[in-house]
């Protein structure tokens, strides 16, 4: 990602429409998940810390970051400590430690995104659960994904066959972001077709309509805790090992 990226996202990441519903509709997975009391959380490449308060909550939470410049931001913002590392390494925690790691639009940034998934499988606890994120669809491709230095975008079937390659059952997988679908698709096409697309995604729009797109992409959350859409500009999956699926 370009390093002027970061300070837009610890800039934005508090009130910015995408990041808020983001959270809350992230939220709602993690609490239909059968996590133990007191679970132990890892944010594999926590960005600039962005969802690390939503995820303290529901556990121990431990998390890394590869980019130095996020890392300290990270730690700047939350307070919270952010271990240096990356996919598929290095890795500075110990394998079958975690009920839950987060992989949070991480993937499409890594070469090896079939290592990455494996590696990171590797640090659950026998019936642990893998929450990744990714953006979805080839045609949606931007100049910000050229910006946040992605490697791809993904279907839902692409995603389906890098986990079952690399030896994970996929216990939930589907779309979100699916209200604000159409909107983002004909902006993204329009802007490819006449050039005029930003380099990022991460303005700040005008308060209302800021309030507005936060409220609409949030009501998903109602939903998705249960099920995912069949479409939408991102892609959500509930992994574990195979035979240890423990989705409620």
């Amino acid at each position: 990602m370009k390093p002027e990226l970061y300070k837009d996202m610890a800039r934005l990441q508090a009130d910015h429409w995408w990041f808020v519903a983001r959270r809350q509709i992230l939220a709602a997975v993690i609490a239909r998940l059968s996590l133990p009391r007191q679970a132990r959380i890892l944010e594999i490449g926590c960005g600039t810390g962005g969802t690390l308060s939503m995820l303290a909550a529901f556990g121990q939470l431990q998390a890394m970051e590869y980019d130095e410049q996020a890392r300290n931001l990270a730690v700047a913002i939350t307070g919270l400590p952010v271990a240096a590392g990356g996919l598929p390494e290095p890795v500075p925690f110990d394998n079958n430690q975690f009920d839950l790691v987060c992989l949070l639009d991480v993937l499409e940034h890594i070469a090896d995104d079939g290592g990455a998934l494996e590696r990171a499988a590797q640090l659950l606890k026998p019936g642990g659960l893998l929450l990744v994120t990714v953006p979805a669809y080839s045609w949606l491709w931007s100049t910000h994904d050229d910006a946040h230095h992605h490697q791809r975008r993904y279907t839902a079937g692409r995603l389906r066959r890098l986990a079952t390659a690399h030896g994970l059952q996929v216990d939930r997988l589907g779309y979100f972001n699916t209200l604000l679908f159409p909107l983002i698709a004909v902006a993204r096409i329009w802007g490819r077709l006449t050039g005029r697309s930003a380099n990022s995604d991460a303005v700040m729009p005008a308060p209302w309509l800021n309030a507005l797109l936060q409220r609409i992409f949030a009501s998903e959350r109602y939903l998705a805790g249960y099920r995912f859409f069949p479409c939408g500009t991102s892609l959500a999956a509930v992994l574990s090992h195979k035979k240890e699926a423990r989705y409620e």
